[in-house]
């Protein structure tokens, strides 16, 4: 029996990564939320350690960026008491050393979504409260990742300023020429309003990039879905090692 109390790490997964075959003594839970119904979480346990993982598209990718429920999702985790969240968000890249393949964790974003349901806080009873957002991810949260990765190689970028687009579409030239301008060095499109409603809800929240492909215009190469699905299947793969070193680091 796993309870919901020891669930220390809850990992969303992004494109390429709505299942976590690994994970044993599974339970499935469909949470309907004041929000709406959340995306399905499993609960499971990663070599003798447990997990939650939640793969924020759906089962299959059914849901694309800009209309996945995110406040249902962020809601469901804190109902099951989660304490801390690790969200894996495939990305384009825009510098040298963020090449594809890497692994990055941001410490920094940028938000250019626009009608998205960025709040819990909408006034009248939901109430009103101003969230310090200086810092978008949690630092003790991202130092604690980045100590386990060193401690077992794995070769992370620490740093990074993720743009959050809107999509479903892929930018343009300019578009990147803009974000590059901007100071922006990812570029994806689930990272918002996730991190700030995980804010809201105090829930520490860290963003592992999973590099994909060179942003639109600074590749001769064109941007491709094989291309791109081919780099997430090496990917993820890395990624679930991570986060096994990383939850078996939590717990020992």
């Amino acid at each position: 029996m796993i309870s919901n109390s020891a669930i220390k790490l809850a990992v969303i997964g992004g494109s390429g990564f709505d299942d976590f075959e690994t994970l044993e003594n599974t339970k499935i839970i469909n949470l309907e939320t004041p929000y709406g119904l959340a995306a399905p979480m499993v609960i499971g346990q990663l070599e003798g350690d447990v997990l939650l993982f939640m793969p924020r598209h759906g089962s299959g990718q059914r849901m694309p960026p800009h209309m996945i429920n995110y406040r249902a999702n962020l809601w469901a985790l804190k109902e099951q008491r989660v304490q801390r969240i690790l969200a894996v968000n495939a990305v384009g890249s825009m510098r040298d050393i963020m090449a594809p393949g890497r692994l990055v964790l941001p410490n920094q974003l940028v938000d250019y979504t626009q009608g998205r349901e960025h709040t819990f806080f909408t006034g009248c009873d939901a109430g009103l409260e101003y969230i310090d957002f200086t810092e978008p991810y949690d630092r003790d949260w991202r130092n604690t990742v980045l100590r386990i990765a060193s401690r077992h190689k794995f070769s992370l970028v620490e740093d990074g300023v993720y743009a959050c687009t809107q999509g479903p579409r892929l930018e343009t030239a300019a578009e990147i020429q803009r974000l590059i301008k901007d100071g922006c060095d990812l570029v994806g499109m689930t990272g918002m309003p996730e991190a700030a409603l995980a804010r809201e809800l105090q829930l520490p929240y860290a963003a592992l990039a999973v590099v994909v492909n060179w942003a639109a215009g600074l590749n001769a190469t064109p941007i491709t879905v094989e291309t791109v699905y081919r780099q997430l299947e090496v990917s993820i793969a890395e990624v679930k090692r991570l986060i096994g070193a990383v939850i078996s680091g939590l717990n020992n």
